[in-house]
């Protein structure tokens, strides 16, 4: 909820906490896993196939870690660094 507040600030908008707490609910990992639209599983098959590999899988915390190569870490953080530097928004990746 605290990131969500934060994004609704950063893009200048005021959001009461009826309309965080449905935004929290609606994007919970449950229920974005159940959700067509936000799960992939609209997509033909021959683009992408879920019995190869869900679009969305555990909704573990940090567990990007367990595939993710060094290389492709220092990637990933290069190009974010690159395409957030105008901006004064940080997410949390990981919890301690």
């Amino acid at each position: 909820k605290h990131e969500i507040q934060k994004l609704a600030e950063f893009i200048g908008k005021n959001l009461d906490d009826e309309v965080l707490d449905k935004i929290v609910l609606h994007t919970s990992f449950d229920v974005m896993k159940q959700n067509p639209m936000a799960n992939y599983s609209s997509i033909p098959t021959t683009i992408m196939n879920h019995s190869v590999s869900p679009f969305m899988r555990k909704g573990t915390v940090g567990d990007w870690k367990n595939h993710f190569t060094v290389a492709q870490n220092e990637r990933f953080n290069e190009d974010y660094e690159k395409k957030m530097a105008d901006t004064n928004i940080t997410f949390h990746f990981q919890f301690s």
